[in-house]
Order: structure tokens, then sequence, then C-alpha cells
């Protein structure tokens, strides 16, 4: 009943390999490295992959990678333990081979692997089956009509019923637990002690008739400006204000955002002092004098093992949640590290807590890296030389600063020269297209068409409220396709990830419109609920499409950056969930507040 096993070592190099067609090795083992094993998530060791369903068990120690395969509708109860003893098996008969290196390729393990397999086909046959329990054998079924009634005025005086078993099924004794007494002596005592309360209570004393009784009357505050009536037309935000206004730009911001993306900085200070990781997780020893204590810990090394790991891995865990990243993940993240370590030999002058929190470290910069190239101002040039605008959506719940951000790459795509049309999708939040209007007249002020040869950098296409966002879209995109404007930036609706209906008009708008990129925008400030919001907006994306092949999230811009100092944590729990990359951090309020991710900084930032 098994399709696939395979021994290989972490290099490449396959031990030894037994599968029951040619065509299942390659895809499915291909896709346990490349999205399990080398993208730090071995915590849970079973994965799916099409119809089958792989388990997998790493050997630290020789650095060795067991996968069995078979089909996933299959309830195999033994391959647990079938794949530990076939594990231990190929340690123990080629030790002495895999101890010098030698990894060849004609291993003569087809007896013991079938012998493995019958013993552990025959322990599962042994083992008792689970049975259902009936509705007789059930404590449902021994109540009585009477005892599941409520009559009108019957709280206090109800006895409540306790059902004991018999060993006898047939008999049932019904026992009265004498409760409606103790309500009784409860609502005596507590008449007596509000009469002893009222007793010693005295009275209040008098108000002097001499005081003056003062009326306290809270006075309107005044706002002071510093430029007194002169200040009055810069607070006027509304839409009454003519489109051609005056507007002063702020020459400063004018050529920051010219190139990439630059990185992100998180200031974090070096301390040259010993983790406190590995002081809270190992106990104080004790001094001891002697010229062999300074040799006491560079022999007799041992391979780490799960008890020897655990208080450092739940130090570690309690540490990433702290610094905002999600339980689960941060329990996942641990897990992935356990089995990552278990059974590696540690070095001479290694301790557990710096090889545990190191290896930490290396999973947690490989995961924030980008598995694919994101560059999107390549992709703009590209979509410009087949006569076409680059689309993208923004998509999240409502609040996280979609429209903001949105102006944010919109300022960062002008100054490299690329003309933008600002689709204004969102069709319910009262002042959604204003605002979009404002940013509009404040870029075009950065960026007037004489500096651009006469070419209108920004451009807003809108339809007012209580329109069909999918069809706004599509216009636009035409739109754009005739006027050769270069990139299209879709601004949705916010919406939670529980709102059926929402989400489905939002997988409408992105099938019917095939964006290039689809960013989810979520805050910086999230912990636990980063991930149920991808999670859900992922699903829903998949499950309210009707292609074969869903367009889901390609990437997240994460916002807010400038408010949690060192808690980046829900940077790891959204990048571990989609598997995406972070596009872009907003780390303020302005138009050059907008950063490329830099995972080792994060990193550092979270485990210091």
């Amino acid at each position: 009943m098994l399709d696939l096993f395979s021994i290989f070592s972490k290099g490449g190099i396959v031990l030894w390999c037994f599968q029951s067609t040619s065509e299942i090795f390659s895809p499915s083992v291909n896709a346990l490295i490349r999205s399990v094993i080398l993208q730090e998530r071995t915590g849970n060791n079973t994965f799916n992959h099409n119809a089958l369903s792989l388990q997998y068990k790493l050997d630290n120690e020789f650095e060795l990678v067991f996968v069995v395969a078979y089909q996933r509708i299959l309830q195999l109860s033994y391959v647990d333990k079938f794949l530990n003893d076939v594990h231990l098996e190929f340690r123990d008969k080629y030790k002495n081979e895999l101890q010098g290196g030698r990894h060849i390729m004609d291993f003569d393990f087809k007896a013991s692997f079938d012998k493995v397999l019958r013993d552990c086909e025959k322990w599962a046959k042994s083992q008792p089956k689970i049975q259902m329990r009936s509705f007789e054998d059930s404590q449902k079924s021994k109540k009585t009509v009477a005892s599941m009634i409520e009559r009108k005025g019957e709280e206090k005086s109800k006895k409540s019923v306790k059902i004991v078993e018999n060993k006898n099924l047939t008999n049932g004794k019904v026992e009265e637990s004498p409760e409606a007494e103790d309500d009784v002596i409860a609502l005596n005592r507590a008449k007596l002690a509000q009469k002893l309360a009222s007793k010693g209570k005295k009275e209040l004393p008098k108000k002097s008739p001499k005081s003056p009784k003062v009326e306290r009357v809270k006075q309107p505050r005044v706002w002071e400006l510093g430029g007194g009536a002169r200040d009055l037309p810069a607070l006027d935000r509304g839409t009454d204000r003519p489109a051609d206004c005056d507007i002063t730009p702020d020459t400063q911001l004018i050529g920051q955002m010219t190139g990439a993306i630059r990185d992100l900085e998180v200031e974090s200070e070096e301390s040259s002092s010993e983790d406190e990781v590995e002081h809270s997780a190992q106990p104080a020893a004790k001094k001891s004098g002697g010229m062999f204590s300074i040799f006491k810990g560079l022999v007799g090394s041992k391979a780490l093992t799960e008890e020897s790991m655990r208080p450092v891995l739940d130090k570690l865990q309690d540490h990433l949640i702290g610094k905002n990243v999600a339980a689960d993940i941060a329990n996942k993240l641990c897990d992935s590290v356990a089995t990552k370590l278990e059974g590696k030999v540690l070095g001479t002058f290694d301790s557990v807590a710096k090889t545990v929190k190191a290896t930490l470290t290396e999973s947690l910069v490989l995961i924030l890296s980008p598995r694919r190239r994101v560059d999107i101002l390549r992709d703009c040039m590209h979509a410009k030389e087949q006569g076409r605008p680059y689309v993208a959506a923004f998509c999240g719940v409502n609040g996280v600063g979609k429209s903001t951000n949105l102006a944010k790459i919109c300022f960062w795509l002008i100054e490299n020269d690329m003309s933008v049309l600002i689709a204004a999708c969102d069709t319910f939040r009262a002042g959604a297209v204003e605002q979009l209007r404002t940013h509009t007249r404040h870029l075009n002020a950065l960026h007037p068409e004489a500096k651009h040869h006469g070419r209108k950098m920004v451009q807003l296409y809108e339809k007012g409220y209580g329109k069909d966002a999918a069809g706004i879209a599509m216009e636009a995109i035409r739109y754009a396709n005739d006027s050769k404007i270069d990139v299209v930036l879709i601004d949705t609706a916010g919406r939670m990830q529980d709102n059926e209906p929402l989400m489905r008009a939002l997988a409408k708008l992105i099938k019917v419109n095939e964006p290039d990129m689809v960013l989810f925008v979520g805050e910086a400030l999230v912990g636990n609920e980063a991930v149920d919001q991808l999670v859900k907006f992922n699903q829903a994306l998949a499950d309210h499409s009707s292609s074969t092949n869903p367009h889901v999230i390609d990437g997240i811009v994460l916002t807010k950056f400038d408010t949690i100092d060192d808690k980046v944590g829900a940077a790891i729990s959204m990048t571990y969930i989609t598997g995406q990359p972070i596009v872009f951090v907003g780390t303020g309020q302005t138009y050059t507040d907008l950063k490329a991710l830099n995972a080792k900084a994060v990193v550092h930032a979270l485990m210091k």
C-alpha cells in the first residue's frame, strides 16, 4: 500500500529508493524539499502533495532524510512506527559507511525493508480496534423526559439529578442532590448580612449652610493657531475646493524615491554580554577551582536531544510571542528547530543555548527572504514593452492604511517616471473617493506636467459610490490601455475576513481583471489576528474563484511599522503563513516613508 520510500542525503544523493511508478518520485520529493526542508518548516512531519501524503524523518547526525509516501485517502496507523524502525535499521546496518562519509549507491536494503514492513503491518493488525459507543451506552440515553423539562417558578426549588451508572447497563440509579437546601441557606445568609450592614451605616453629615454653592461649568476650549486666520485655509480638505487650486508642494520630497526602494533600518543595540536565553535556560553552575575546570567542556560532547533543548526552546518560544509572533507560528518554529537539531553532535566550544538560537536565527532569515524575485519596476517596464499597463490590486481589512500606502507606492512609481492611474474601487466607505482625489492633486503638484513633457503623471478613475467594483476596475484597465498609462493601482474596500459577500466580490474583481499582483495590506501591530486574516483571505480567494488555478495573495504590504519598536513578529507570522514576501513596509505618514524589508535587520531586532 506504500507508493514510495526514499532515503537520501541532505546534499541531494539518493541512497536507496522504492517506488511503485517512476512518475511519483521526482514531483513529490522535489515539492517536499522545496516547500518544507528548504523553507525551514520541518516542525510537522507530514506534507501533502496532490493525492499523496508524505511523512518524513530527519537524521541530523548523518545528514539523512527518510521519506514515505502513500495515497491520502488511506489511513495507515503503522506509518510512524514503520518510519522509525526503518530509520534505526538503516543506521545500524550501514553505520560504518555513513560515519566515513561514503554515500555509496549500492545499498542492499530491500530484504531488510520488506521485513520491517511485514512486521509493522502485523503489529497494526494486532492492535485493538476502536469501536464507537452505542446510544444505549451513552449518558444521554439515561436521561428522563421529566429531568429535561423546566417549569416556571421552579428555578430555586428544582433538584438536580445525578445519574450513577451501574455495571449492569440495564439498571440506572438516580440520586437527588440537596442543592436546593444549600441555595436556601445561602439566601438567608445574604439577607442577614444586608440587615447588619444597614444597621451599621452612619448618617452622612449635613452640609453647612454658610458655605456657598458654587456651580462648576466646563469652559469651552479655545484652539490657538500659530498664524491665526491665515491657517484656516490650510485646514480645509473639503471637496468644494476647486481642482485647479494652488497647492504648495514640499519640494524636499522630490527625488528621494528614485530607484529601488531602500532597505528598512531597525535600530538595535549590540550586546557584548552573554546571551540572556542561555543564562535563563541553564542553571547556574557552582564555581570549581583547579586547572581541570578549564577543560570541563572540551570533552565528552553528546548528541542533542529533545530533553536537552526543551528549556531553551520554551524560553525562545516565550520570547517570540512577546515580540508579537503568533503563538501557533512560534510553536511551529521551535518544533522545526528541534527537528533540525535532534541527534546533531555539538562542537567542542558550542553550548546548547547558542546552537539553538543560532539555528532559529538562520531559519527566521530564510523565512523572511523571498523565494522569488520581486522587482516591480522591472515588471512595469516589461509590461510597458508588451503594450499593456501593469496592474496591482490592494486588499485587506478595514483601517489598515490601504489608500495611504497606495499613494506612497504611486509616488515611488512617478519618481521613476511611471504614469499611474488610480482606480477608486472602494465604493462603500464614505470619503474614500475624496481621499484618493486629494492624493492625486498633491502628487500632481509634486510632479507637474511641465516636468514630464506635458504628460499627466497621476490620474484618478472613479464612478462614485454604490457601483460594482469589478466593473470599475475593468473600465479603468481599459482606459489605461487606451491612454498608454504605465501602471494601474486598484484600491478596494476594506473588508473583514469573515464577511462572505464582500470576500466573494473581491474574488470576482481579481478573477475578472486578472491583476499582475495582489497585495495584502496588513498592520504590524497585530499578532495572532494576522494569521487569521491571511489564512481566510487566501482561502476565500481560492474558494470563490471558478478557475482551476485561482489567483491568491502575491505579496504583503506591512503598515505602521514605525509604531512597534522591536516587536516585529507580525512580519514572521504573515510570511510564514503565506510563503509570500513582504514587498513594502510603511514607516510613517509622508510619501517617502516606504521601505523594503531587510530580513537580517528584522531578525536581529526580533532575537535581541
